[in-house]
């Protein structure tokens, strides 16, 4: 018969080892559990996907689109309403072109504000291009920078031909941000058979003010050699060449501690002489993203109900 003393240790033994298995078991749960929560926070945010992917069941999309023009290929962000995606939706849908500033890229405007919920407030099919810092205008020195014929001509085709889009200028819009916002005017008023809507926020709209910055030299060679390209890029210069037929929905406006409030001061001067309908507003705000941020939304907004007052007909 046992001692009971090794009777009493046995026992001691035996629950150690239980408590020491429970413990173990525990914690692996614990770390299942962790690992389980943290895959499942990952899995959440959305990424756009390349139309190599299958990109048909995503509102963020990145297509790669060849310009026959600069012979190579550029990427845009395109932001589907989630109505566009479901099965029996048949709905064409205006676009807003989106442009970024200088030193950006197609996924600015995305990294900043989540461009998914003004699709799906505004029901607009969204296009951000790249930009590459072109100033959006073809380069009468750098074949490799056509960026009026890519967006006005190239990427355009490719948006209509593969989305369901309203294919009439007073459904089309294109507005950006400092020199998106020169491109935004530059191209609209250039193309007004093309643009119906167009605006600017905080825009670069007299690049003569700006000689020595933003690689516009690379664009258009130097100013002191160049004066009268530089002049003729300049979007304040083609007021004059605007008519009041063409019934462009104009939107344009600046922060007043902006770096640019003096020239989109004497651009809103300059179509007022020249009796071009315009909405001109400024409000405090630097060259920033907060001030950017809230224009977009003001922009939307007036676009949307301009597009409504024509399906109303009243204009």
């Amino acid at each position: 018969m046992k001692h009971p003393f090794v009777k009493i240790l046995t026992c001691v033994a035996i629950f150690a080892m239980c408590c020491i298995s429970c413990k173990a078991s525990d914690n692996s749960s614990r770390a299942s559990e962790h690992k389980v929560k943290t895959t499942k926070k990952t899995t959440k945010s959305k990424q756009p996907v390349t139309n190599q992917e299958s990109n048909k069941d995503t509102q963020l999309q990145v297509v790669k689109v060849k310009s026959e023009k600069m012979g190579r290929s550029i990427s845009n962000l395109v932001v589907l309403p989630e109505q566009y995606l479901e099965k029996d939706d048949t709905t064409t849908y205006p676009v807003l072109y989106l442009l970024h500033g200088y030193s950006d890229d197609y996924m600015a405007w995305q990294n900043h504000v989540d461009l998914r919920q003004y699709a799906n407030e505004y029901h607009f099919i969204i296009v951000c291009p790249d930009g590459q810092d072109s100033w959006y205008f073809d380069s009468p020195i750098d074949p490799t920078f056509q960026f009026e014929t890519y967006v006005t001509q190239e990427l355009r085709s490719y948006i209509e031909s593969n989305y369901r889009t309203v294919n009439n200028r007073k459904y089309r819009a294109i507005t950006g941000l400092s020199m998106g916002g020169h491109g935004a005017l530059w191209l609209a008023w250039r193309h007004p058979d093309i643009y119906g809507l167009c605006g600017s926020m905080s825009g670069g709209v007299d690049i003569t003010t700006i000689k020595d910055h933003y690689k516009i030299d690379k664009r258009l060679g130097k100013y002191a050699a160049n004066e009268a390209s530089w002049e003729s890029h300049s979007v304040i210069n083609l007021v004059p060449s605007l008519k009041p037929e063409n019934e462009q929905f104009i939107i344009i406006d600046d922060g007043t501690s902006d770096i640019f409030i003096k020239d989109n001061r004497a651009l809103h001067a300059a179509l007022q002489r020249h009796k071009i309908k315009h909405d001109y507003s400024e409000r405090p705000g630097r060259h920033s993203w907060d001030y950017w941020v809230e224009s977009l939304n003001q922009h939307l907004t007036a676009f949307s109900n301009r597009i409504h007052m024509i399906q109303m007909g009243d204009c």
